[in-house]
């Protein structure tokens, strides 16, 4: 526990220097009002604050009629595009392509990729509002590379066991 000295409103910790404990000092005021050794002051002894009183008591504001929105319509009444790309990586392996292009409500692309197995797959796909979306799946057989062997190397004889 910690001894404080009181004077003139200010508790001070005898173990601190300079630091003021406001929070004892409340707490040691409501004690001491409570227990009758310190008479309570009167309310009317501590005015408002002036700013508190300057401000005028809220008032509900009138409620503005609904405004009319207007929906904004930025839908392409005829779309178009088209787009391609290809990945070839020699070093992971990695081959796939897409590209596709839409002309108004028909949209034709294709896309491939090679799968775990090594089989390519190529989907060619197209779509319209009258046929909805079609795809027709393609696999390849693998192709497997064919790595030329090594060529053969006689051995020269050692020049130790020549005759």
């Amino acid at each position: 526990m910690e001894l404080l000295r009181v004077s003139t409103g200010t508790a001070q910790c005898l173990s601190c220097v300079g630091n003021t404990h406001v929070v004892v000092v409340l707490g040691m005021a409501v004690v001491a009002v409570r227990a009758g050794v310190v008479p309570a002051a009167p309310l009317a002894a501590f005015p408002a604050p002036a700013a508190l009183a300057a401000y005028p008591a809220p008032v509900a504001a009138p409620i503005a009629a609904p405004v009319a929105v207007t929906k904004l319509d930025y839908a392409d009444s005829y779309p178009q595009y088209q787009f391609a790309y290809t990945v070839q990586d020699a070093l992971t392996g990695d081959s796939k392509a897409q590209e596709e292009t839409r002309d108004g409500g028909i949209v034709k692309g294709s896309y491939s990729l090679i799968e775990p197995d090594g089989v390519r797959r190529t989907v060619n796909y197209y779509a319209d509002p009258v046929n909805g979306f079609n795809a027709v799946v393609q696999r390849d057989v693998p192709v497997i590379k064919a790595v030329p062997a090594a060529p053969l190397v006689k051995a020269a004889p050692i020049a130790a066991y020549a005759v």
